[in-house]
C-alpha cells in the first residue's frame, strides 16, 4: 500500500505477533470471553442454531464452503484506524522484531491521518471487498453448474487486516454448520505464495481453527470432527489467470498509435517485500516473475518490459527496482510510453487507484511523461471468474489437501507456527516430517 514514508532504527528480525486476547488472562479467562462473545454473535445473527451441515439430494460431498483469503481493505474511512493497527501488528508483513508491540501501534497513529487523505481521495475507502464479494459469489455460480458433486458453494471472505476478519469468517462457518464434517477451501486470492501474504492469512486460519474447534493432532486432521479444510495456495501460472491479465495488456495497448505500439514499455509492478523475507528463502520473487513471462508468452507481443515492486515501507532494505523510481528514470531517458501492470493484485485497492494512479502515473505525467498509463486490474473482469472457478473445480475434483510446493519451509524458516501450520493443512504424518522440516 501507498506508505513509502521513512521510519527509524526498525528491527528486521520478526518474532512476536501481539494475540487477540491480554496475555495475561488466563486459559478459564479466554475460554469464557469466547463463549460470550460467540453468544451474543448468535443471539445477534440468528433465531435458532443452524443443523450441521449435510449432503444434498444431488451432491455426494456438499455443500462446500469456498473461502476467499486476503488482506482486505477499510471500506470506510473509520476503519482506516483499526486496518493499519492490525497490519503494522502482523510480524509476517512487516517484522520489526522484539519491539513489534511497541512500534507497531506507534507507526499506525502516526500513519493514520495520511492514509484517510488518501482513501478520501479514491472515494472514501477501498474497494476490494466489493469486487471479493462479487468475484466470489460469481465464481459460486459457476462452480455449482460445473462441479455439480461438492454443490451448493458458497462463498465467504476472510481478510487479514479489515472485515470481515478471519475470525468472523469462522464464526459464521460454524453457525452455518460446517463445524460438522462441512468441508472448506481456503482459496487464496494472492496467486503468488508469499509467507508475508499466504503463509500469514494461513497462519491466522489456523489459529482461529484451534481456538474455535480445538487443537488436533496431525495424523488425526483428516479424521477429526470440525470443518473440512483444504488450501488453494498458490495459482501464478494458471492459463485463466494469465489471460486475464494479458487481455487487460491487449486493451490498453490497443490505445497507442499504430506505429508506435510495439515501443511501449511494460512494466509489471508487484507489492515488494523486505529483503530478510527475500533472503530467507521465499518463493514470491520467483512466482512473480514466472507469471510475467507466462503472461509475454500468452500476449505474443515484441514489447520491451521489466518487473518493478512497489510499496515499500521505512529504511531497511526491500526488493527493488522500486516501481516510481523506474518509471521517472525511464521518462527522464526520454521512454514516454509505459503500461503499468498490477501483476500481484486481484482487484483494485490503494497501492493501484492511489499509489499507482495518482502517485506514480501523475508524477510521470509531470516529468514529460504523457503516454505512461495502467492496464486495467482484473475487478469485474468475465474472464478471471471463470479462471476462479475453474482454479477451484481442479482443486476440489483434485482431492488434494493442498500443493506439494506448500509443504516446503523456506530454507531459512525457523518459526515453530509456520510448521505447524502446514503440519495441519497437509492432512499427513510422517510425509510432513519428510518434507517440511
Amino acid at each position: 500500500m501507498a506508505l513509502r514514508a521513512p521510519l527509524n532504527r526498525l528491527s528486521k528480525s520478526s518474532l512476536y505477533l501481539p494475540p487477540t486476547t491480554p496475555t495475561s488472562a488466563t486459559s478459564t479467562d479466554r475460554s469464557i470471553f469466547l463463549q460470550t462473545w460467540h453468544k451474543s454473535r448468535s443471539t445477534r445473527s440468528m433465531a435458532t442454531v443452524a443443523p450441521p451441515v449435510t449432503q444434498s439430494s444431488t451432491s455426494r460431498s456438499g455443500p462446500t464452503a469456498i473461502v476467499f483469503m486476503n488482506m482486505g481493505g477499510p471500506s470506510t474511512l473509520p476503519e482506516v484506524g483499526p486496518f493499519l493497527s492490525r497490519l503494522f501488528a502482523d510480524a509476517d508483513l512487516i517484522p520489526l522484531g522484539r519491539l513489534q508491540p511497541y512500534l507497531g501501534p506507534l507507526i499506525s497513529r502516526r500513519r493514520t491521518p495520511k492514509i484517510i487523505t488518501q482513501y478520501a481521495a479514491i472515494g472514501g475507502g477501498s474497494p476490494i471487498r466489493k469486487w471479493s464479494e462479487h468475484q466470489s459469489s460469481e465464481m459460486c455460480k459457476l462452480l455449482d453448474q460445473q462441479c455439480p458433486e461438492s454443490a451448493p458453494h458458497k462463498p465467504y471472505l476472510a481478510f487479514r487486516y479489515a472485515d470481515p476478519l478471519t475470525e468472523e469468517m469462522y464464526h459464521r462457518l460454524l453457525a452455518d454448520g460446517f463445524g460438522q464434517h462441512g468441508r472448506a477451501v481456503a482459496f487464496t486470492q494472492y496467486p503468488q505464495y508469499s509467507c508475508s501474504t499466504t503463509g500469514s492469512s494461513l497462519n491466522e486460519l489456523w489459529k482461529w481453527r484451534t481456538r474455535l474447534e480445538g487443537p488436533s493432532s496431525t495424523s488425526s486432521a483428516a479424521s477429526s470432527p470440525g470443518v473440512k479444510w483444504s488450501v488453494i495456495d498458490r495459482w501464478p501460472t494458471h492459463p485463466g489467470l494469465v489471460a486475464a491479465f494479458a487481455q487487460n495488456i491487449h486493451a490498453q495497448l490497443q490505445t497507442y498509435p499504430a506505429e508506435t505500439r510495439r515501443d511501449v514499455i511494460l512494466l509489471f509492478s508487484a507489492h515488494s517485500l523486505p529483503m530478510s523475507v527475500v533472503n530467507r528463502g521465499d518463493t514470491y520473487p520467483a512466482e512473480v516473475a514466472a507469471t510475467v513471462h507466462a503472461v509475454l508468452h500468452r500476449l505474443g507481443v515484441p514489447n520491451p518490459y521489466r518487473l518493478c515492486w512497489q510499496s515499500q515501507v521505512g529504511p531497511s532494505a526491500w526488493l527493488g527496482a522500486q516501481t516510481a523510481d523506474t518509471v521517472i528514470n525511464y521518462v527522464r531517458k526520454g521512454h514516454r510510453d509505459m503500461i503499468l501492470v498490477p501483476i500481484a493484485f486481484t482487484s483494485d485497492h490503494i497501492e493501484t487507484l492511489y499509489e499507482l494512479d495518482r502517485e506514480v502515473i501523475h508524477e510521470a505525467h509531470q516529468e514529460g511523461g504523457t503516454g505512461v498509463k495502467r492496464a486495467e486490474s482484473l475487478n469485474g473482469s468475465r474472464l478471471f471468474v471463470e479462471a476462479l472457478a475453474e482454479v477451484a473445480r481442479e482443486h476440489l475434483r483434485s482431492g488434494e489437501s493442498c500443493s506439494r510446493q506448500m509443504g516446503m519451509r523456506c530454507q531459512g524458516c525457523k518459526s515453530e507456527r509456520c510448521l505447524e501450520q502446514k503440519r495441519f493443512f497437509m492432512n499427513t504424518g510422517r510425509e510432513v516430517e519428510q518434507v517440511v522440516r
